[in-house]
């Protein structure tokens, strides 16, 4: 005898038939379809539809990957024990109507093990195949020319990309469209039903300008996987986080496609909208979900009121910095509540990897301006600095209302930024390299930054900076990474320097006395998944006789940044990008030690200190939807 189920009704805008009746059919009128109760092991039915899209690949997603999962599948039940589903998550090709039919037997679990796996527990995903899949349109069956996925959320049974939009807008926490007065051209429409019975030519409209827009973004490698003869839409190939961010596109760009389709109506003929001829947005992702630098938090001011370097537990904050990129991964903008310290050589360093942080696992070596102002003007709500990064002209512009950069040539212009910027970074490329980064201030000085990459690593190339025709300061990499063996004191210490690179230092002459033996220290063990070498810089020394102009600053001008990365395994220590600084303290130069030893980045005093915190690029993103 057959048992049947009886749930109550679930979050997804559905409501269920009751108990006692046997059905496995949809609804005819065009409404918000009922989820309807069905015997045991009745199919699981529902609509693939843009229009109708008839043999499209349909599954269950189980496993919460958004991807197809053939079996063995092992799936944990609440009361702990693990069942295999032998033919993996239950699939389908719709057919006619875009209708399609999961064989959802393989749910019924034993008696004793627990209850049976209840398909409405689990989002539905479609794949439009290339060449396969056929629409149904007035003119007849067309094939889809390009790859696009859509899900719904647990027991919605169309797949639209309305639905889609629903599911990843619960996701990430944002209100059904229902229940918002106004967002752009979306607003109050129903995403779960079937439009096309609904007769709904504005949703349908919508629908098929957001098809496009998903298939654009789809990767090409993957559409072209899909486009192969015999393709059956099973391939694996986005990574969970990969859909996700996908989705989260959606969300983002929804309505920018709606105002397009809007303006293409007219006057609200949406039926004769072209969904192919639209301009739509022309948005690049980054799949991968890196690790991005988005925060850092800068200690150099005193508490004492008195000079620095100051005790290190001393020191309070005198800066926030805000780090903000596009859905490709690139930086944007930074913004500084404070004052920042741009140096032209780390805007050299992101600049030859095109903006996109997450290639240089090291992200963003640190800098920190010593001046007084800096904590006056954190202390007053506001932005005070703020870099732009233009990567389509190839300019960077620097803007500020604060007095910090006086002693470099930049005054603010205006008590507000938006102005005319105090300095105007450019580049130039040569062979795909690289060539040079020049500072145009706007009181006319020029300085240009000329990589040296003889013996350079990712982490730190050389340079050389030129003021008005003449050197103002260079690096020159003498050797590559020497590596040495590691003291019996030191093993298994959180850091230790296991290699050095000499290099010379030129500028500022005469340089101090004590400025000599230059070395960078680097803690080379493996850290993370083991694909590379692992290179932790963890300490360096310069020159900088412009801090000293700051009153408060004591020394000789001469200094070095030491870093702290995450232990392995602790929180905030990443395996696949281990080489994202935790802290850094600016301090005096003194002799590097011993190669071998453990390595302490934090001293009794120092000039500043930078704290790092960091986000995935996929939460990132989701927390500008909140």
């Amino acid at each position: 005898m057959k048992r049947l189920i009886c749930l109550s009704v679930i979050a997804v805008s559905l409501t269920f038939a009751g108990c006692g009746k046997e059905s496995d059919e949809l609804p005819v009128d065009g409404r918000e379809f009922d989820g309807v109760e069905y015997s045991q092991p009745a199919p699981y039915t529902g609509k693939v539809i843009d229009g109708y899209l008839n043999k499209a690949r349909v599954w269950l997603d189980m496993d919460g990957d958004s991807q197809y999962t053939p079996g063995p599948l092992v799936i944990e039940l609440d009361n702990g024990r693990e069942v295999t589903l032998t033919a993996g998550e239950p699939t389908a090709m719709s057919g006619p109507g875009g209708v399609f039919s999961l064989d959802i037997s393989g749910l019924v679990l034993p008696p004793g093990v627990g209850p049976d796996l209840d398909p409405r527990d689990y989002p539905l995903f479609a794949l439009a195949i290339p060449g396969t899949t056929l629409e149904e349109t007035r003119n007849g069956d067309v094939p889809v020319a390009r790859a696009y996925l859509m899900s719904a959320a647990p027991g919605n049974r169309n797949l639209t990309p309305l639905t889609t939009l629903d599911r990843y807008r619960q996701m990430v926490g944002l209100a059904s469209l229902s229940d918002l007065p106004s967002l752009e051209g979306l607003a109050g429409l129903n995403l779960v039903r079937d439009y096309i019975l609904a007769g709904d030519e504005r949703a349908h409209a919508y629908a098929r300008a957001l098809a496009r827009f998903m298939a654009s973004q789809l990767p090409d490698e993957y559409n072209t996987l899909l486009a192969q003869p015999g393709s059956a839409g099973t391939e694996r190939f986005l990574s969970k986080e990969a859909a996700f961010l996908l989705g989260v596109s959606l969300v983002q760009n929804a309505g920018r496609v709606a105002d397009v389709v809007d303006a293409a109506a007219g006057g609200g003929n949406y039926a004769n909208v072209d969904a192919d001829a639209l301009a739509l947005p022309e948005v690049t992702l980054e799949l991968t979900d890196p690790v991005l630098l988005t925060r850092q938090l800068v200690y150099a001011e005193p508490a004492s009121g008195g000079t620095l370097p100051a005790s290190t537990s001393g020191l309070e904050i005198s800066a926030e910095l805000a780090f903000d990129y596009t859905e490709d991964g690139r930086i944007r903008s930074v913004s500084a509540q404070g004052c920042m310290a741009p140096t032209l050589r780390e805007l050299a360093r992101v600049i030859r990897v095109n903006g996109r942080m997450g290639v240089l696992e090291t992200q963003w070596l640190p800098s920190a301006s010593l001046s007084a102002q800096s904590r006056v003007s954190y202390e007053a709500a506001g932005t005070d600095e703020r870099l732009v990064f233009d990567w389509d002209a190839q300019t960077i512009t620097f803007d500020t209302v604060t007095s910090c950069h006086l002693a470099q040539g930049a005054e603010p212009e205006s008590s507000e930024l938006g102005g005319t910027p105090e300095i105007v970074y450019s580049w130039t490329r040569e062979s795909g390299e690289l060539a040079s980064v020049t500072a145009r201030y706007a009181n006319g000085t020029e300085r240009t930054l000329t990589p040296r990459l003889s013996n350079a690593t990712e982490v730190f190339p050389g340079y050389r900076i030129e003021q008005g025709g003449a050197e103002q300061e260079s690096v020159s990499l003498l050797s590559d990474v020497v590596s040495c063996v590691v003291d019996e004191q030191a093993v298994g210490a959180d850091q230790v320097v296991t290699g050095v690179q000499s290099y010379g230092f030129a500028g500022y002459e005469p340089q101090p006395s004590g400025f000599t033996n230059l070395g960078m220290q680097f803690d080379t063990r493996t850290f993370g998944s083991g694909e590379h070498q692992d290179l932790r810089l963890l300490s360096f020394g310069f020159l900088d006789p412009v801090k000293l102009a700051e009153g408060r600053v004591t020394g000789n001008g001469s200094f070095k940044w030491a870093m702290r990365y995450p232990v392995s395994g602790a929180s905030g220590f990443v395996t696949s990008q281990p080489n994202l600084i935790q802290e850094a303290f600016l301090r005096a130069y003194t002799l590097p030690g011993d190669c071998g030893r453990e390595f302490e980045a934090e001293a009794s005093s120092a000039y500043a200190r930078v704290v790092y915190s960091y986000e995935t690029l996929s939460d990132y993103l989701v927390g500008l939807l909140q």
